[in-house]
């Protein structure tokens, strides 16, 4: 299994949000995580991470996630989170050049074949003409693929996303999920998304899973199965604690 979560109990305090939580992913996938605000959705990341106390299982590659000292720096499991601001000026290159940090020791620098890279990978989302720019300066998609480049080039088996595709116009959610499939497809990754973009998902291959029913499992995304998610979010269910 690529990723595996037996009786996940998890949330702050008293208030417990995920609760018994189990689901496998047997292979490279694509994995849109959705339900209403408060259904547990970005806790469940945070179990990924160990920055949530939690009871049961999370494994990835057959590994216990609290055994990784580091996911991340291990290229095991890296996470863009739903804002990633940046409020000082940096070039595009160099901010992207980053996602190579755990490949180079402390202190080390990036050479030119560290930009080489960063260049091929930003190339792929057709924004080379943005190298050079000051990355404050880019529309807010701009910037959005920009981190996602910079995720890309991390390189690592299983990549959360939360909510990449907010407040980005149409054009740009399409071009994100189309990006996010050929990780999967191309690449073999592994993607978990949160999303509330259902209607984006028709063009996708890959899985829903609804933290907000009562037992939430994987469902193939097909035309019925986002629609019957869509209207099951609409009618203002909550979830159940």
């Amino acid at each position: 299994m690529i990723v595996e979560v037996k009786n996940l109990v998890a949330g702050y305090g008293q208030r417990v949000l995920i609760r018994n939580l189990s689901f496998s992913v047997p292979a490279p996938a694509f994995v849109a995580i959705i339900g209403h605000n408060g259904a547990g959705k970005t806790t469940l990341f945070k179990a990924f991470q160990q920055k949530v106390p939690y009871q049961g299982n999370v494994m990835v590659q057959g590994q216990n996630i609290k055994a990784i000292t580091k996911p991340a720096a291990e290229g095991i499991v890296t996470y863009l989170p739903q804002k990633n601001t940046v409020t000082f000026p940096i070039k595009v290159h160099d901010l992207v050049v980053m996602g190579l940090f755990r490949k180079k020791r402390f202190f080390e620098n990036y050479g030119a074949e560290d930009y080489k890279l960063a260049a091929s990978i930003v190339e792929q989302l057709q924004l080379s003409h943005l190298l050079e720019n000051d990355f404050t300066t880019l529309s807010g998609g701009e910037q959005q693929l920009v981190w996602l480049a910079q995720l890309m080039l991390q390189d690592a088996n299983v990549c959360m996303l939360d909510e990449p595709t907010q407040q980005l116009d149409v054009y740009y959610k399409n071009q994100v999920f189309q990006l996010l499939q050929g990780w999967v497809q191309l690449q073999g990754k592994t993607v978990l998304c949160i999303t509330h973009d259902l209607h984006n998902l028709l063009s996708v291959q890959g899985y829903l899973l609804n933290l907000s029913k009562p037992a939430p499992s994987l469902e193939p995304i097909t035309p019925e199965t986002v629609q019957q998610n869509q209207e099951f979010l609409e009618a203002g269910r909550q979830p159940v604690l």
